[in-house]
């Protein structure tokens, strides 16, 4: 099993349940082909760099998980097919975007932790 992450951006014109909704559409499709979900993240709305479909803003996720190679295949179709989907993005991570990629999630965990305290 590899690593990988993948963000997409969602359209703007959906409401907060529509966007959870799209969410765990792609979750549980990473989770039934055997996926497992290492980080997610939800950056928000954002600014898009360049306007996608006359919008100029989109929601966006972030994912991290383990999964065979065949998944992507499957996961990519789904983006494509969702109207919902602005753009996507997945990578395999080689070994130091995975150990960046931990550092970073160890980081935000110790953050959290500091908050909670206060």
């Amino acid at each position: 099993m590899n690593k990988y992450e993948t963000v997409f951006i969602l359209t703007p014109v959906l409401s907060d349940v529509q966007m959870k909704e799209a969410v765990e559409k792609f979750t549980g499709l990473l989770k039934e082909e055997g996926a497992t979900i290492v980080n997610e993240e939800c950056w928000g709305l954002k600014k898009l760099a360049y306007p996608i479909q006359k919008k100029s803003t989109g929601f966006y996720q972030f994912i991290e998980f383990e999964a065979d190679p065949s998944t992507i295949a499957k996961l990519e179709i789904n983006y494509r097919r969702d109207e919902r989907v602005l753009r996507f993005l997945t990578f395999r991570q080689d070994k130091y975007a995975a150990e960046y990629a931990e550092k970073r999630r160890n980081l935000k965990a110790n953050k959290k932790e500091v908050k909670e305290d206060k």
